[in-house]
């Protein structure tokens, strides 16, 4: 037999042949008789169905008739009338037009001539045979794109794998120990063959045993004889596999059911995956809205506290919500959307409806839900700033006032009880006027605390303004000091008038001592005012502040020298006192126009010049802390200044990658996944960054003018940087999976793509309604005539769109334009499949289903599909119609 065209391609391509027929050499003879008997067995196999048979296949085809009717036969169409004449041209003729058919089924026989058959040439006869088989019985056999004899051996190795012993390498001595004919039929129908009882050892009775079953159960003719077999070294190739084309055929219907088993698996399986993946986005989204609802009323709550401490908790506790509590969240809801995307992806991949979430779970409530969120929390810790300030000022302001109280306190004590006293009514005259002078440096110095006390009350004011939490205690005290200051004012008045009275008593008085007293008063309420103002305490910002409370300083201490010579003059004043009294030899008595003594004055004066340096010290350490601070400012705001350029620098590269097509998908997804390592490998910096930020809220600075960057901006910037580059892998990973899902080319995404680029003017990533109409049609796609191009493009955006958020995704876009040049699983193939299976019945049992499905499979059919109502309907049928258009929603069908 000769070469056959190996050019041909489509359903007639042959397959090579190994061994061609060879007109010059002569046959095996143990070949020979192999083919005779196996070719023989073969082609009565099929003339028994017109009624006939052949006894010897080089003699009873040489007339042509029955080699015409064994075509038509196994081919089930009608050759030409063949013609009845003995003579050798009718048997030629009839040859011929047998050959001629074969021809004409795509075959191109070499050195096989009409001839040659009708002069009963055995080695022709049985090449013309082995071309006949090849064509109508091997050719149409193919596994997973292999060739006939390829796809053959294929389905063997398969059938046998788990089989003990069993090595199906070719078509002659793999099958001399007849364990491959009972694994064969073992794996089909395991009720007609003891598989474990064979012996490898015993090929006669294996293969006689293997042949007998075939023959009694299968209708396979006996086309072989074990000794032929085991006797000889390699059995004809030709002969083995006509005989196992056979069982292939014989079993073709089972294959058919296990195609359509494997294919509604498929489906089920891809099923069951979405509905785990709608089921955990229900749970994830569920969980995290939960999680919101409950962050936001805290964040939300701003109800002041009383004390520093527990503000400042409330701060501690932000910050670790800002640490502990929210990052894992931010990855929760970027997973979420990348999940939501991918199951979106796979369900328009296999023509599934779109996923719906439960209401109030979309995509869009969960960003609404987040941005309520972030704008409650930016809101929070600006409210907890403001009220740490507030507290800050209050705890000053009520020191400043208990300060001023007590000093006020402190000079008042005893005072009304003194204007009170009546020693007027039995002094002398002189010490009457004494009285006169004192009460007169009494009125001075009053005038003089008139001002601390409307200090008092100011502060006092402001302290009811803020809402200070101990302002009934600081209301009470105030009021207490002004009642009394006027009742001093009153009894002060009361004395003056008894005083003058009785002034006619009063003649002398000493120049000195009234002197004294006159300039001794005021530098001692100065003194008490450097005093009181060198205690005072104090609250900054910055180093500016720091240094107008230095230079204050350094003024009052230059004018301190001006201040020591008053002092040298008071005590002048009373050395003069006591040299009078010495001299005129008077008893020296207090001063009657003061309390005030020169040791009182001496004291105080050290006093004050004991606590310049002290105050010195503290304004030097206080600004020594603002520089601190101010450094910490710079520094804080060196690393915002680089790293918030570099977060808005790496989102512009990742959206270069994703938009200008440099490489393949996956040379993209390297270089994204590289950039996402690089943002993952500069988290140390932001933490870093966050840690300046900290130092700075517990050293109270809340202000920096080196940066326009706050730490807001940059965690905002940097969540968003790796939810971008997170969403924009999962969008060149969800093109890969189409692109492979699909068989489209890099270069029909790159068109796409390019197509979308051109469209999206501002970049912004997605289309509105009329840029992808217009990218629609730059790409050809029809939208129909003009009356019908709205209710068509109506229907692509609700495809694309589902959402009605108003744009177009290019992942969505790409969906679509791969949906209209591929071909997926149809509605329609799933019911064929389940027709199969149900043995071409419009209905199918459970039974039948637990027996070509897997269990979980076939349990997940039975509890889903309803019911058959149909005319031919039998208890516990079940409508798998009805089941398919519910997998693929009603429009497939």
């Amino acid at each position: 037999m000769g070469d056959f065209d190996r050019s041909r391609k489509g359903p007639n391509a042959y397959m090579p042949q190994e061994d061609d027929w060879d007109r010059e050499m002569l046959l095996d003879p143990a070949w020979e008789r192999q083919q005779r008997k196996t070719f023989t067995a073969w082609c009565n196999s099929h003339l028994r169905k017109a009624g006939t048979q052949i006894e010897n296949i080089d003699e009873d085809f040489r007339n042509g008739l029955k080699l015409m009717l064994l075509l038509e036969v196994i081919s089930g169409e009608q050759l030409p009338k063949p013609e009845k004449g003995k003579m050798r041209v009718h048997k030629i003729n009839n040859v011929n037009k047998a050959l001629s058919f074969i021809e004409g089924k795509g075959v191109k026989l070499v050195s096989i001539g009409s001839e040659e058959i009708v002069d009963g040439n055995t080695k022709m006869t049985l090449g013309m045979i082995w071309t006949i088989i090849l064509r109508f019985a091997i050719q149409d056999i193919s596994v997973e794109e292999s060739s006939a004899k390829e796809g053959l051996l294929l389905w063997c190795q398969r059938k046998t794998q788990p089989y003990k012993n069993v090595n199906v390498q070719n078509f002659h001595t793999s099958w001399k120990d007849g364990l491959a004919f009972n694994a064969l039929i073992h794996r089909h129908r395991p009720e007609l063959v003891p598989y474990e009882t064979l012996k490898k050892e015993d090929a006669t009775t294996n293969l006689n045993f293997a042949f007998d079953v075939a023959e009694k159960h299968l209708d396979i003719p006996k086309m072989l004889d074990a000794e032929d077999i085991v006797n000889t070294v390699r059995p004809d190739e030709k002969a083995i596999m006509t005989y196992v084309s056979s069982f292939y055929h014989a079993f073709s219907g089972a294959q058919k059911a296990e195609t359509a088993s494997n294919r509604i698996c498929k489906v089920l399986a891809v099923n069951q995956e979405n509905e785990r993946l709608m089921e955990d986005y229900e749970h994830l989204s569920s969980d995290l809205l939960s999680w919101i609802n409950r962050t936001i009323p805290w964040l939300e709550n701003r109800t002041p506290q009383n004390t520093m401490a527990a503000t400042q908790q409330k701060l501690e506790d932000f910050r670790s919500y800002r640490r502990e509590q929210k990052p894992p969240k931010v990855q929760e809801k970027c997973q979420l959307e990348i999940n939501f995307n991918t199951l979106q992806t796979k369900l328009r991949l296999m023509n599934r409806p779109a996923f719906m979430p439960s209401e109030g779970k979309l995509i869009s409530d969960i960003g609404n839900s987040w941005s309520k969120l972030e704008h409650a929390e930016k809101g929070y810790e600006e409210w907890l700033l403001n009220d740490i300030r507030r507290l800050e000022r209050l705890d000053h302001l009520a020191a400043k006032f208990r300060h001023k109280a007590s000093i006020h306190e402190a000079w008042t004590d005893g005072m009304a009880k003194t204007l009170a006293s009546k020693d007027y009514e039995a002094v002398s005259l002189s010490e009457l006027k004494a009285l006169i002078k004192k009460h007169e440096a009494y009125e001075s110095d009053l005038t003089a605390h008139h001002d601390r006390v409307e200090q008092i009350a100011a502060i006092a004011q402001e302290l009811n303004e803020l809402e200070y939490h101990d302002v009934v205690s600081v209301n009470a005290r105030c009021q207490d000091i002004c009642e009394e200051w006027d009742n001093l004012g009153f009894l002060t008045q009361s004395r003056k008038e008894n005083i003058q009275r009785t002034e006619k008593v009063l003649e002398t008085i000493d120049q000195h001592c009234l002197e004294f007293a006159k300039r001794a008063a005021p530098f001692n309420t100065w003194m008490d005012g450097a005093v009181e103002d060198l205690q005072d305490m104090f609250i900054v910002h910055n180093t500016e502040e720091i240094q107008e409370l230095i230079d204050a300083h350094e003024g009052f201490k230059a004018n301190m020298p001006a201040a020591e010579e008053e002092k040298k003059g008071v005590i002048d004043i009373h050395k003069k006192i006591q040299d009078l009294a010495q001299e005129n030899n008077i008893k020296m008595i207090e001063n009657p126009y003061t309390t005030i003594v020169k040791e009182d004055v001496v004291t105080k004066w050290e006093k004050v010049t004991e606590m310049i340096p002290k105050r010195d010290s503290l304004l030097r350490n206080e600004h020594a802390c603002q520089e601190r601070n101010e450094n910490l400012r710079k520094e804080f705001a060196q690393s915002a200044n680089t790293i918030g350029p570099l977060i808005q620098n790496k989102s512009e590269e990742i959206g270069r990658i994703s938009i200008e097509m440099e490489g393949t998908l996956e040379q993209q997804l390297t270089r994204l996944r590289s950039y996402e390592k690089s943002i993952v490998d500069y988290k140390p910096n932001v933490d870093e960054l966050e840690s300046l930020h900290q130092h700075l809220q517990e050293a109270r600075v809340f202000d920096n003018r080196h940066t326009n960057y706050t730490m807001e901006h940059i965690r905002v910037g940097w969540e968003q940087l790796q939810t971008t580059a997170a969403r924009t892998i999962n969008e060149v990973e969800t093109q890969i999976l189409t692109k492979d899902a699909k068989g489209i080319t890099q270069d029909q995404i790159n068109e796409f793509r390019a197509s979308f680029n051109h469209f999206d003017k501002d970049h912004s990533g997605n289309l509105g309604p009329e840029e992808f109409k217009a990218c629609l049609i730059s790409l050809g796609h029809d939208l129909g005539s003009d009356q019908h191009v709205d209710n068509e493009f109506s229907r692509i955006l609700n495809i694309v769109d589902p959402n009605k958020t108003g744009y177009v995704t290019f992942q969505s876009f790409i969906d679509f334009m791969t949906r209209e040049v591929t071909d997926t699983d149809s509605a329609e193939q799933v019911v064929a499949s389940f027709k199969i299976l149900a043995g071409d019945k419009n209905f199918i049992t459970a039974k039948e289903l637990q027996a070509e499905l897997p269990p979980d499979q076939a349990e997940y059919c039975i509890a889903r599909m309803p019911p058959y109502h149909g005319a031919d309907t039998v208890p516990g049928a079940l409508d798998y119609k009805g089941f398919s258009t519910a997998l693929y929603g009603e429009s497939d069908m």
